[in-house]
């Protein structure tokens, strides 16, 4: 059988504030029509917490930095400088694929992407990203609407982590979390995001 080839539009918005970008995302599937080329936008996200719809509130303590109640799944996470975040606006119904690929698929990245660097990044069953030595490093919060899918993928780079301290991450009592910096990988965000695209790329114009 023949690969489909499906064409994608990868965007670099830089740092954003987060209302800014889910907004756009929210619009850009709204007005999708049948001939509406997938997208993935990379991102840097201003220092913002964000819940998901599953959120326990209570899980955060007082801290100055804004929470915004947004429609992906999942529990509380922080974003901030040095964490890339990566949104695939994709037609998953086009692709006949559904929810489960695509967190697959993210996650497959980022572990691959690790394997370059000498680092074995891991799954955690009930618990969707990936894990280096138990410690987190790319949390994952994904919406499907009328089959496209937007929110996505954090990965942590080279950034302040010290505002997970005020959470649980991902709903997860003293999940520690980790960087790809502290794990001896200096590479830029700007570095980190040329592979990763170039991995992803790859894989969304010749799915399986």
């Amino acid at each position: 059988m023949a690969t489909i080839a499906f064409e994608v539009q990868m965007r670099d918005l830089g740092v954003v504030d987060y209302m800014r970008v889910w907004k756009a995302m929210k619009a850009f599937n709204e007005a999708r029509t049948a001939a509406t080329r997938d997208e993935v936008w990379w991102v840097q996200h201003l220092p913002v917490y964000t819940q998901g719809l599953n959120c326990d509130m209570s899980t955060l303590t007082a801290s100055d930095i804004p929470v915004v109640a947004a429609d992906r799944g999942g529990q509380i996470t922080y974003h901030g400088p040095g964490q890339l975040l990566v949104y695939p606006l994709l037609d998953i119904k086009r692709r006949a694929k559904g929810i489960k690929w695509l967190v697959n698929l993210l996650e497959q990245l980022i572990i691959e992407f690790l394997a370059t660097h000498d680092i074995r990044g891991e799954r955690k069953a009930g618990a969707p990203g990936v894990y280096v030595q138990g410690k987190k490093i790319a949390a994952l919060g994904l919406r499907v609407r009328r089959g496209a899918s937007y929110h996505g993928l954090s990965f942590n780079v080279d950034m302040d982590l010290v505002p997970f301290a005020n959470i649980d991450p991902c709903g997860f009592e003293d999940l520690e979390v980790t960087q790809l910096r502290d794990l001896g990988v200096p590479l830029s965000i700007d570095e980190v995001q040329a592979q990763l695209s170039r991995q992803l790329f790859t894989v969304l114009t010749h799915p399986n």
